[in-house]
């Protein structure tokens, strides 16, 4: 990461993710940084529908960060049958459908720099993060092309896409914790990651408030809010200090190719 700042807003960003919530653990402190600096930001999830529970818990979230309204595609959570009643899981819906949806919110967003899932489905292997990563990576390439779902609106080129990611070296207790809970970890070599972000300060404890707004998770002992939750604030803050990305490729030309890091 370079340390200079420069002047004016960071580039706008557009993080598309599985569940609510994701977006609070993942890229909380890089969605907080980019709004504080003038940026716009949004926020797609896959997953959960407008009218459930997590929906008002999600709008919360996105306050707290300056991230804007939910935008939910309203699809059922693979574990949860009954998060969007009447409508498939994401993981049996069409993947050109799942991709038409996302470019719709990529064009009406006209994002700089669009985030996601790591390729693994981030730590655990949810398969609605994995869905969600597929899903995104061709909606990042196939919202440029004119001819792909006129309907959905005016083409867009992002500039860079990265995947919300954890080294083996940066995953830390978090092993020990999701492991005693019985979910696994999944790792990337520390080669892989191409942007350490530190999101200490009010970045932090707008993504600590974030993660809270989500308070039925928070309230889980098997689910990451509600492990984070129950640990001492100096543990839980080593955890989610730093947000860890992959820059998995570009699309506009930018500066250099395409934007090179995501604290810029």
């Amino acid at each position: 990461m370079t340390p200079s700042q420069p002047a004016g807003p960071r580039p706008s960003l557009l993080g598309v993710f599985a569940h609510p919530d994701d977006e609070s653990l993942l890229a909380g402190g890089v969605l907080a940084q980019h709004a504080a600096s003038g940026a716009a930001t949004a926020v797609v999830t896959t997953t959960w529908s407008p009218d459930s529970h997590r929906a008002p818990e999600l709008a919360e979230a996105l306050a707290v960060l300056g991230a804007g309204d939910p935008r939910l595609l309203g699809f059922a959570d693979a574990r949860v049958p009954d998060s969007a009643p009447g409508r498939p899981r994401l993981c049996d819906a069409p993947i050109e459908e799942v991709v038409g949806l996302i470019v719709g919110h990529v064009r009406a967003v006209r994002p700089r720099i669009v985030v996601t899932h790591d390729a693994y489905g981030q730590l655990t292997g949810h398969p609605d993060h994995v869905r969600t990563h597929q899903a995104t990576v061709l909606a990042f390439h196939e919202a440029g092309l004119e001819h792909f779902r006129p309907d959905t609106g005016e083409p867009w080129r992002p500039e860079v896409l990265y995947a919300a990611t954890h080294p083996h070296s940066g995953v830390g207790e978090l092993t020990a914790l999701l492991e005693r809970v019985g979910k696994k970890v999944l790792s990337v070599p520390d080669e892989y990651v191409t942007a350490t972000v530190d999101v200490t300060g009010r970045s932090l404890e707008r993504k600590w408030a974030a993660i809270l707004s989500h308070r039925s998770e928070a309230a889980r002992e098997r689910s990451l809010p509600g492990i984070l939750a129950r640990l001492p604030a100096r543990v839980r803050e080593s955890i989610i200090a730093t947000e860890y990305f992959t820059r998995l490729g570009t699309g506009a030309a930018g500066p250099g190719g395409g934007l090179r890091e995501l604290a810029v």
